[in-house]
């Protein structure tokens, strides 16, 4: 009995420590490129390590939500507004944002994963 709990309590914990490192397990495999690229192009640096929003907007929840623009007008955040925003920073800038973002000069593949990690944040 005591072999058993040792070997679950082995089998739990290995469990728990690859799913804490994999960072996201839980995201496709596109969505996991995507949240590799916000943390290694320095995304996450300004929108959160996993999302959340700092210094820039958040993603979680952002897909589907109306965004108010600095021109007044305000945006639907669909796969097209997520796409411009990557790649043309200055197209729509946000309301109430007071940093600029970076040209990221992103391929497309990293900017579909990119947009897929947004996706997924749901």
């Amino acid at each position: 009995m005591d072999r058993l709990r040792k070997a679950v309590g082995l089998a739990l914990l290995i469990a728990l420590g690859s799913s804490a490192c994999s960072g996201g397990s839980d995201l496709s495999q596109s969505a996991q490129q995507g949240r590799e690229i916000s943390l290694s192009r320095g995304c996450s640096a300004c929108h959160g390590a996993d999302g959340q929003g700092d210094v820039g907007p958040a993603w979680q929840g952002l897909l589907g939500s109306t965004v108010d623009l600095q021109d007044g007008s305000s945006a639907p955040v669909d796969r097209d507004y997520l796409y411009r925003a990557i790649t043309e920073p200055d197209a729509e800038i946000r309301a109430g944002v007071s940093i600029s973002m970076p040209v990221t000069n992103l391929t497309e593949a990293e900017v579909a994963a990119l947009i897929a990690y947004i996706e997924e944040l749901q």
